[in-house]
């Protein structure tokens, strides 16, 4: 019994982690919209450079997402074994909210979307930096504002705009519940503040992955000059 409540801890200390760095990315790339990208080519800069956060923040980052996800498998596994009548026989929606019932599912499409992300944009930039570069992150011709120009270009496909579009939808579902559900498994239930915190984490879920979609629109309607 201990150990099951240590791993839903441990499950939602990863996911505060990851809530932490959604949102650090998303100001990044929503400074993107503004002027002609030298912020974002800044921060991106910064981000990519730095070396405590290429060698120290970023394997932790990856650890938690590989944790999280593997965690959450785990844990919807053991707790459809622990049921001893089925959902489908227990009206379901009575019971749960469709969210919690498919938190695997929405956890499993936003990992299929980071491939792609990471397919778009963290392969390319280590390619650039230790492979034609160097750490500096600049290109063998020494381009420094390449950042914004990359971005521009990756949503000038409508596919891949669809796909983001889709993939931060599923982000929002999943967030709809596990915002919540990280409170509730740390201990944190109280009759005054859980209505404000279940508040703050549906405009989280909701805000943050439209602010997602904006980006990937926003570009794909102005395209590079």
């Amino acid at each position: 019994m201990k150990t099951s409540i240590a791993r839903k801890v441990l499950m939602a200390l990863s996911g505060f982690f990851l809530l932490f760095f959604l949102l650090q990315h998303f100001v990044i790339n929503f400074s993107s919209v503004f002027g002609d990208g030298d912020g974002f080519n800044s921060a991106s800069h910064f981000m990519g450079t730095n070396s405590i956060i290429q060698f120290g923040l970023q394997p932790v980052l990856i650890f938690g997402v590989i944790f999280h996800l593997a965690m959450g498998i785990y844990l919807e596994l053991q707790n459809n074994k622990a049921r001893s009548v089925k959902y489908a026989m227990n009206k379901p929606g009575a019971n749960s909210s469709w969210m919690s019932r498919n938190m695997i599912y929405t956890g499993l499409m936003v990992m299929l979307f980071l491939g792609l992300h990471f397919y778009d944009f963290w392969i390319p930039e280590i390619k650039t930096k230790f492979i034609v570069g160097d750490m500096t992150g600049l290109m063998a011709d020494g381009e420094t504002l390449r950042y914004f120009h990359e971005l521009q270009l990756k949503f000038q496909d409508p596919i891949r705009v669809a796909l983001y579009c889709v993939s931060f939808i599923f982000l929002s579902l999943h967030l709809l519940h596990g915002f919540q559900s990280a409170f509730q498994s740390v201990g944190f239930n109280h009759n005054r503040y859980t209505p404000i915190i279940k508040k703050l984490g549906n405009l989280y879920a909701v805000l943050v992955p439209l602010g997602f979609i904006f980006i990937a629109v926003y570009h794909y309607l102005n395209p590079p000059h």
